[in-house]
């Protein structure tokens, strides 16, 4: 599946604002929607620092209490009226009143892949 397809299939989400896709030294590689160049350049940033700290924090979280925490697959930021999902190098902007989580992460674990 091409970047521009799986992009595409993100947005199809319910609730979906943008998505795209991001280098972990926070950079765009790619994005769709509803933001502009400026601010998916500063989400790109916030999408490294936030994944760099989740898989910190999954470590961590496994050597503590030994359950099985890592590999780290994602994260979300839910406040006001939206979220922010991550997983791998990909992330989606949705409205909080439609999203659903569970197709959510499930179609970024496909499409992370």
């Amino acid at each position: 599946m091409s970047e521009s397809a799986k992009l595409d299939r993100l947005m199809r989400l319910k609730g979906a604002v943008a998505a795209g896709k991001y280098t972990m030294e926070g950079k765009v590689e790619e994005y769709k929607g509803q933001i502009p160049k400026d601010i998916a350049e500063m989400v790109a940033m916030m999408v490294a620092a936030n994944t760099m700290m989740g898989k910190m924090q999954a470590e961590g979280f496994t050597k503590l209490t030994g359950m099985k925490w890592t590999p780290f697959h994602g994260w979300a930021v839910a406040a006001g009226d939206y979220a922010v999902c991550v997983m791998g190098h990909y992330g989606v902007f949705v409205k909080l009143a439609e999203a659903s989580f569970d197709e959510i992460f499930k179609t970024l674990m496909e499409v992370a892949k």
